[in-house]
């Protein structure tokens, strides 16, 4: 008796080891980039991560957890990334654009950096919209990141990495290159679209990502440096048989805690010691090479 089980329609299953080999620029075949996520949130409503769950609103504890990302942990961070010489993506909520827009200006103006699309704010998940809805929300975040930074993102991270059915279809309909949404894999993967078109998808971790493996998970902060670590050194010595993707995925008010920045900066170290053997980029430019080399 054969199991039948709802698809999602948007790939078809290939190994990794059944693909195409390819190089990164200069015969690299490991790319490695930091995605920098950038958010804001409503005060006394919406959803939000808690260091402590479960209060009433205005819950001002952990509002004032978050922001003290967008206020103290994010330029520390900017210090250990330029002092590394590291590029990152900068995946925004639109509202940052109001809320403290030389965060980002910084950051344009000191690295070599990408912006991502991140939603209106993170205090709404992307799948709770109508399809109506869901595509005005792309579209006034595409639109206010265009307004405030003068520069049009092509990749898209949704608030909570919430898709729904038509996620990919909306993004490809605005014009998006690419998306960060699946965690299915480490190279880049073609996902079809409505209309025959198609849509990258662009691999982001969701073990070596600060929210997850700190705040639900709890690990210690030591723990996560290690598996940074551990991911980079195991995914080198894998990139010698194929071209791979290794994302960090960071939150400024998390991994911005002095104490966790310190075990982040001894990680970071560890890798930008190995710059000559990986492609230090951004999911944009992962984006662009492995379009030019496998056309949608």
């Amino acid at each position: 008796m054969s199991t039948h089980l709802a698809q999602h329609g948007r790939y078809d299953y290939v190994a990794i080891n059944d693909r195409p080999d390819f190089t990164w620029p200069e015969g690299k075949r490991l790319a490695v980039y930091i995605g920098l996520n950038f958010e804001h949130f409503h005060f006394g409503s919406g959803y939000g991560p808690m260091l402590v769950p479960g209060r009433h609103e205005p819950d001002v504890l952990n509002y004032s957890w978050r922001d003290y990302g967008n206020r103290v942990g994010a330029w520390r961070m900017l210090s250990l990334f330029e002092s590394l010489g590291l590029p990152a993506g900068l995946i925004v909520n639109a509202a940052i654009a109001d809320y403290c827009p030389e965060l980002i200006r910084a950051y344009r103006q000191k690295l070599s950096s990408e912006l991502i699309a991140h939603g209106r704010t993170n205090s709404e998940s992307q799948n709770e919209f109508d399809e109506a809805g869901e595509a005005a929300l792309i579209a006034e975040s595409r639109d206010r990141l265009i307004s405030a930074f003068g520069e049009r993102p092509v990749g898209w991270l949704g608030p909570w990495i919430a898709q729904s059915r038509a996620t990919p279809d909306l993004l490809a309909e605005a014009g998006f290159i690419y998306h960060m949404d699946w965690a299915h894999d480490d190279q880049p993967i073609w996902m079809d679209t409505r209309g025959r078109g198609e849509i990258l998808s662009v691999p982001y971790p969701q073990e070596i990502n600060d929210i997850p493996a700190i705040v639900p998970h709890r690990i210690d902060h030591r723990e996560f440096e290690a598996r940074i670590v551990d991911q980079f050194d195991e995914m080198l010595f894998q990139s010698r048989r194929q071209s791979l993707v290794m994302g960090i995925a960071l939150h400024p008010y998390i991994s911005g805690q002095p104490f966790r920045l310190r075990a982040l900066r001894r990680a970071l170290e560890h890798i930008a010691a190995h710059r000559s053997q990986i492609w230090l980029t951004t999911p944009g430019a992962i984006a662009e090479h492995y379009s030019g080399l496998f056309s949608g």
